[in-house]
């Protein structure tokens, strides 16, 4: 039997024969123990007894993703899965050093599912990182991953392996936000060496971050999370001196960013500045005699990526679950790793902060753009619009989702006197023109008339009419309608990019002709936003609230309040005013409640700085229901509201809530 005729998702789909073709050893019987508290993957120690006459390992460990969708989601959509799989298949075989022996692999890019067989390091002890290492454990650490890293430093075969190039999503906006929330959460905990430490980091982040990417910074393969914690140091019985484990987060980068976050926080502050150089030049070896790197560039590259221990410890407090050990662990770490940060003069190499202008799509951005090739790889436009004198507003969205081979066409109309109108198609076969999209009853055609200016949008078919709009979420059926638009949105702010993200958000006013059954709306430059996004988006693995509020004195508001699980508030916006540049967002903070129907009730919405605070009074229903691939279901209710601001200001818009059943 082939070990790729049967998927291992859990335990339960092992067979004696099954092991038998992945060990190379007839097992007659075997045992399951979990081991291990990973969220995003789950691991099994598989005890295994033998036919008479056969010979094999005592014990196995199984490696497969989370059972919890949500976990399993977030492993899919980050690539974790595909990292650690690929690892193990394409890396590991050219390289020493601390890698388990790797019996069998597979991986589904589609659904997540993914199954790994590897040597068992037991009876060895994992380190733990709140205590520290030994300077003999140190040593041995450092040298192995010498061993590692020697057979393909500097080879840039590796640099075209995307799925290990893969950009990390961290930029000076998302870590600004991740360490406002960890300075927050730990407060006077933090003191004022690592305060200037962090917040000279984040100040030139993203500067930082070019300067270590460019050509003369040596490369090579990169755990990611090289800690005492995803070690196993060997003891008798052990097959090998030091196993390390955990491989989702290997990336391809800067050779030395593994060597300075473990010298960073594995040792003792005082222990490391006493043996500094001895951990170097254990390294060092490791990489073998004929290496063409020299102990200085070891020292200089340390230097310079002695801020990855700083980031790891703000951004991995912000996404894991918070326990007491965490609290404990994350604050040695920040003690730890800025010490060395300022033992080593690194903050001498920062760039110097730079005053940030928000940033502009190119006109070209408007088109359509080349696809990548994870499942979830979504382009999108969204149009809206609202007019409360005739207490009407819709909005419009246009999807492709290229490689499940689809298109999203949805255009709906509400009002408070008026049924919800909705044309909603999820299964539109994928447009050749991503200009025009048809299906039955349906065409939905769009373009720039003068990019980033002005955008024309038509769409006709035949709608549902609901007089109950939660009954869309309940995929219920309405009576059909005729619905045709014509609108034109012209735009009245500055367009603006996001920095954590590719996507551009654009206020305007809308000109043009709504007509439902025959009734004809005519709007004249009343207000509403556009947008257009393009890269992996998954609506099933976080919550949010979106929003594009346009008050009577001319300010646009704009902000989206991200709730990803286990992790910190990330939010992103704007506040336009009249006149002036854009103002970026902080934080936005939404505080929502729902009726039982799954309809928005209240929302209240804070953005800083100012603070400006929002209270909206939703005036018409237009939710849809979204379904995943696998099946998981978001309630994305979408409402236009009016809008009062605590300073007296008025004015209306469109606000989005995306929540996960």
């Amino acid at each position: 039997m082939q070990t790729n005729d049967i998927v291992i998702e859990t335990p339960g789909d092992l067979t004696a024969e099954w092991l038998s073709a992945a060990i190379g050893a007839a097992v007659a019987g075997f045992t399951v123990d979990r081991i291990g508290t990973g969220q995003m993957s789950e691991c099994y120690r598989v005890g295994l007894t033998y036919t008479d006459g056969a010979d094999g390992p005592a014990s196995v460990v199984l490696k497969v993703a989370a059972t919890d969708p949500m976990s399993r989601q977030t492993g899919l959509a980050l690539g974790l899965y595909e990292r650690e799989v690929k690892f193990y298949s394409d890396v590991a075989p050219r390289l020493g050093g601390p890698i388990a022996e790797c019996y069998h692999t597979a991986y589904d890019p589609h659904t997540g599912i993914f199954a790994l067989l590897l040597d068992d390091a037991a009876p060895a002890e994992v380190g733990d990182e709140i205590r520290g290492a030994t300077i003999a454990d140190a040593m041995l650490a450092l040298a192995e991953l010498g061993r590692l890293h020697a057979p393909v430093i500097g080879n840039e075969s590796l640099a075209e392996a995307e799925w290990l190039t893969r950009a990390a999503p961290l930029n000076q906006a998302l870590v600004g936000q991740l360490w406002a929330g960890f300075a927050d959460r730990y407060g006077d905990a933090i003191t004022s060496d690592q305060r200037l430490v962090c917040e000279r980091l984040v100040a030139s982040f993203d500067a930082y971050l070019a300067n270590e990417t460019v050509a003369e910074r040596v490369k090579g393969l990169v755990h990611g999370d090289y800690r005492l914690d995803n070690m196993l140091f060997g003891r008798p019985g052990s097959r090998r001196d030091l196993t390390v484990v955990d491989w989702q987060t290997v990336t391809w980068g800067p050779a030395m960013t593994d060597v300075a976050y473990f010298i960073g926080c594995a040792i003792a502050v005082e222990d490391r500045r006493a043996h500094y150089d001895e951990l170097l030049r254990a390294y060092h070896q490791g990489l073998g005699s004929d290496s063409v790197i020299t102990l200085h560039e070891v020292r200089d590259g340390v230097r310079h990526q002695s801020f990855a221990g700083v980031m790891m410890a703000v951004v991995s407090a912000m996404l894991v679950e918070r326990t007491d050990r965490g609290d404990q662990m994350f604050l040695k770490m920040l003690d730890r790793h800025t010490s060395h940060v300022l033992d080593t003069g690194a903050l001498d190499i920062l760039p110097v902060p730079a005053t940030r202008e928000a940033l502009t799509p190119h006109p070209d951005e408007e088109s359509a753009h080349t696809p990548g090739d994870e499942p979830l790889w979504n382009e999108s436009w969204y149009w809206d619009f609202a007019d409360p004198s005739q207490g009407v507003g819709g909005w419009i969205r246009l999807g492709l989702v290229p490689n499940q081979n689809v298109a999203w066409i949805n255009a709906l109309v509400c009002g408070p006197d008026m049924p919800t109108i909705a044309l909603v198609n999820f299964e539109a076969p994928l447009p050749a023109d991503p200009a025009i999209a048809r299906a039955d009853g349906a065409e939905l055609r769009h373009g720039a008339i003068t990019p980033l200016q002005s955008y024309r949008v038509e769409v006709r078919g035949t709608a549902q009419e609901y007089d109950d709009p939660s009954a869309l979420l309940r995929d219920e059926p309405g009576r059909p309608v005729d619905l045709e638009m014509d609108l034109t949105w012209t735009t009245v702010g500055t367009p603006y990019t996001y920095r954590i993200t590719t996507r551009y958000e654009i206020p305007c006013t809308i000109t043009g002709t709504v007509t439902i059954a025959g009734r004809v709306y005519q709007f004249d430059a009343v207000p509403g936003q556009r947008d257009h996004s393009y890269g992996v988006r998954d609506w099933w693995s976080m919550d949010w609230v979106w929003n594009a509020l346009h008050l009577d004195d001319g300010t646009h508001l704009h902000g989206v309040d991200i709730r990803i699980p286990g992790m910190g508030p990330v939010s992103v916006g704007y506040l336009q005013r009249a006149g002036d540049a854009v103002t970026e967002t902080t934080t936005v903070a939404a505080d929502a409640t729902f009726a039982d129907n799954g309809l928005p009730l209240t929302t209240v919405i804070t953005y800083e700085p100012g603070p400006v605070q929002a209270t909206i009074d939703v005036r018409g229903h237009a939710p849809v229901r979204l379904v995943g691939p696998q099946g998981q279901i978001s309630q994305f209710p979408r409402a236009w509201v009016t809008v009062d601001t605590a300073d007296g200001r008025h004015g209306s818009g469109w606000v989005e809530w995306n929540r996960n059943l």
